[in-house]
């Protein structure tokens, strides 16, 4: 499975290109240009275990730096500081990644 199998590619194009630029991407803003949260909860599920790239069933900082990538291979990377405003966005318990749990809860608040 990829994710042009649950997302359209356009919209995938349209939301790696909204943050080419360095430092200036948002999370929410990326997750309604995919329309993330129009998608089902299984879907966003799906999306999580594609962006898991260990299979730790955790989004670590290493794959969150990647996260662009995760959905476009010509997506950059993120800046630490891009990687840490997301983690803190999405880590609700505090230990320093994202689970399935708040990885669904940080798409459904966007």
């Amino acid at each position: 499975m990829s994710m042009t199998d649950i997302i359209p590619a356009a919209d995938i194009a349209k939301a790696i290109d909204a943050f080419k630029a360095a430092d200036s991407f948002d999370h929410k803003k990326f997750f309604q240009l995919l329309g993330l949260k129009k998608r089902s909860h299984d879907d966003v599920k799906k999306v999580f275990h594609m962006l898991d790239q260990d299979c730790s069933s955790f989004i670590e900082m290493d794959e969150l730096k990647l996260i662009l990538q995760g959905f476009a291979k010509n997506g950059r990377p993120l800046s630490d500081k891009e990687a840490t405003c997301l983690l803190a966005a999405g880590d609700k318990d505090g230990d320093g990644k994202i689970g399935v749990d708040e990885f669904t809860t940080l798409v459904a608040e966007c």
